[in-house]
């Protein structure tokens, strides 16, 4: 009986993890919540178990979880190590170790740092964020594109409406055209008519109307054409008359004498300025000069010039 107790108390603790042949040292890990996390759960390292959790202790004060771990004593755990909380699909929870290379390597009883992994929630959490961002505003254009599309189909709608009376509309026109077609031939051909016999009535006035042009035309004509003769008539006796020599035109036209006193005229006057610009006392002297004394003064000033 009692080696039965003994290979059950030891088989039991086998199961748990626990190896009485092993030598292993404890190290610790403080974590805010532990998930669920229970003793003899293992320690992996690079997929295989190297340890297991030993003990769980609260610290209410604190408010965190201190865990103890049973860590093979061949394991050489450093300063930058990490005992990282992680879980499967089936939500059993382990402790995965990973063993840095740098800094100091631990003591037992030391605290290991801890970390969580994320688990498939967290990652879908983090990526669904900005899917649902996308996500909203793929919702706000669709609805956009719906209101938008909800007022098209009422404009469509309405102009479906719209057409639906369209052909009552226009048969009502073209029944309309039918009944007037009648009167409007009828009308059009009385015009005709009338037009043609108000024509046929003009016919003579119009032949009037051309002879009474003609004849205007005619006598217009006749009269400037009489005119003209006229005009030339007086033209040529005009002519005749300047060329007759018998009166003061002819004269101016045909005889020199008239040239020749203007000629003598402005000679004349040329050399009455010429006096009267040399000697203006002549001219200017208070009761005018006698001509001997105009004389003897021209006298007296050829003397001078001839000296």
């Amino acid at each position: 009986m009692t080696i039965s107790i003994v290979l059950l108390y030891f088989g039991f603790n086998f199961l748990k993890g626990i190896d009485f042949f092993s030598s292993d040292h404890k190290y610790y890990a403080i974590f805010k919540n532990v998930d669920r996390l229970s003793e003899s759960n293992q320690v992996f390292l690079n997929g295989l178990a190297v340890g297991r959790v030993s003990d769980l202790i609260i610290e209410q004060r604190k408010d965190r979880v201190l865990v103890e771990l049973s860590i093979d004593s061949k394991i050489q755990i450093t300063e930058s190590s990490i005992a990282m909380l992680n879980g499967d699909l089936l939500g059993s929870r382990f402790i995965q170790l990973v063993v840095g290379k740098s800094g100091r390597q631990l003591k037992p009883r030391d605290t290991i740092r801890s970390d969580v992994a994320k688990g498939i929630a967290d990652f879908l959490a983090e990526n669904a964020e900005p899917v649902a961002a996308n996500l909203q505003s793929t919702l706000q254009k669709l609805n956009i594109m719906l209101d938008t599309l909800h007022r098209s189909a009422a404009l469509v709608n309405n102009m479906l409406t719209g057409f639906q009376s369209t052909p009552e509309r226009v048969n009502y026109t073209i029944s309309n055209l039918n009944g007037r077609m009648g009167e409007v031939s009828g009308t059009v051909t009385a015009v005709g008519r009338n037009l043609n016999a108000t024509l046929t009535e003009l016919k003579p006035t119009l032949e009037n109307f051309k002879v009474i042009s003609d004849s205007l035309k005619r006598l217009q004509l006749n009269g400037t054409i009489t005119k003209a003769q006229e005009s030339l008539t007086k033209l040529n006796q005009t002519l005749a008359s300047l060329n007759s020599g018998d009166n003061t035109a002819s004269k101016l036209l045909t005889e020199d004498s008239l040239y020749h006193n203007l000629n003598s005229l402005l000679r004349n006057l040329d050399s009455l300025a010429t006096h009267f610009n040399e000697n203006p006392r002549h001219f200017m002297a208070p009761l005018g000069k006698s001509r001997k004394r105009i004389e003897r003064d021209l006298e007296q000033q050829r003397k001078r010039n001839g000296q």
